[in-house]
């Protein structure tokens, strides 16, 4: 059940409302944006009658046919979600440009890296320290020494950081390090480090499985929002098909479904969807014009001697004209569509 209230409703009748829901058990978890609340409720054991609700001060409407994602749905938060990160704001209109390595492989090449970054135009840097990989014998990150560059980059350079995080028992070290926090593909299924993170408070980065569909990936989402979390970026990186002709297929119908179903910012990384570099810029360019919000994408100093992904990864040169033309796409996807004029 989603409880909207009349938009500048008065504490005490909000309250009054909430205290109403939570009185007939289950959880209540209060969302909406600055001008509308909105109470949503969630595994109550015996449903409140709408009409009842209804009635109380302050309530606009009550709908009940709810979504299986209904802290992620739209209908919570029309305007959609917006936030800070380093110096630009997700979800504002201009793509949020997130840069670096696949893996965060020596200190001096890293912060090298990172300073270049920052000159093309990144508006937050990524490496990973912890690498989920399937063999057990290829190279894992660097861990603790690897969060510890991450740092110092940051306060080089000034931009956010991004960094993947596996296990529960490394969120700690990993939040001292990074600003945002992300959920890797392989882990969108692991409900007890979501429901740790959704509980840090810091802006987190879930990417889609690579056998989920739209409603399986909010469905995990809901677990890191029903915790608290509300500085969310959703990432598609494609998902896995028949076709081999790239590492994964993007989705980019996908993104257009999450942009109308979630008020939640969509963020595309075409580098693990094409798993070729000559395809990356292609991929994040029809990503921007499909709405995304932002991208994510691999670039290294020497691709071709990177210790992961060596095939994906993008040149500083090609990551700098990629920056240009992206800018140019979604200013050209920004701008209305000019009246035909009469014959």
């Amino acid at each position: 059940m989603i409880v909207v209230m009349e938009p500048g409703v008065t504490p005490g009748r909000r309250d009054a409302v909430r205290e109403a829901l939570e009185a007939l058990g289950g959880s209540v978890v209060r969302t909406g944006d600055a001008t509308q609340d909105v109470f949503v409720c969630v595994s109550n054991p015996r449903l409140p009658d709408p009409e009842v609700i209804a009635r109380l001060p302050g309530v606009a409407r009550v709908d009940v046919d709810v979504t299986p994602f209904p802290l992620a749905s739209r209908a919570v938060r029309p305007s959609g979600t917006r936030f800070p990160l380093g110096t630009v704001t997700v979800g504002a209109g201009d793509p949020t440009i997130i840069a670096g390595p696949c893996s965060v492989e020596d200190r001096d090449g890293f912060l090298s890296l990172a300073e270049d970054l920052a000159k093309a135009g990144a508006h937050a840097l990524r490496g990973g320290a912890f690498k989920p990989r399937t063999s057990p014998y290829t190279f894992q990150g660097l861990g603790m020494e690897g969060l510890e560059i991450l740092g110092e980059a940051r306060r080089r350079t000034a931009l956010p950081v991004v960094t993947e995080v596996t296990d529960p028992r490394q969120i700690e070290a990993a939040a001292a390090h990074a600003d945002v926090l992300q959920v890797g593909a392989r882990n969108m299924y692991n409900y007890e480090l979501l429901k740790e993170l959704g509980r840090t408070r810091r802006p987190l980065l879930v990417k889609r499985g690579p056998s989920a569909t739209v409603s399986d990936f909010l469905q995990a989402v809901e677990y890191v929002l029903l915790q608290g979390a509300d500085r969310v970026m959703l990432c598609e990186r494609g998902i896995r098909t028949f076709e081999t002709a790239t590492r994964n297929t993007l989705d980019l119908g996908g993104v257009a479904v999450l942009k109308r179903e979630t008020h939640l910012p969509v963020i595309v990384d075409p580098s693990h969807a094409a798993g070729r570099r000559e395809l990356v810029a292609p991929l994040a360019l029809a990503a921007v014009a499909a709405g995304a919000d932002g991208l994510m994408m691999e670039v290294h100093p020497c691709p071709d001697r990177a210790l992961t992904d060596r095939e994906q990864q993008l040149t500083l040169e090609a990551f700098t004209h990629l920056v240009q033309r992206i800018r140019r796409v979604a200013g050209a996807a920004a701008e209305p569509v000019a009246p035909r004029r009469a014959s």
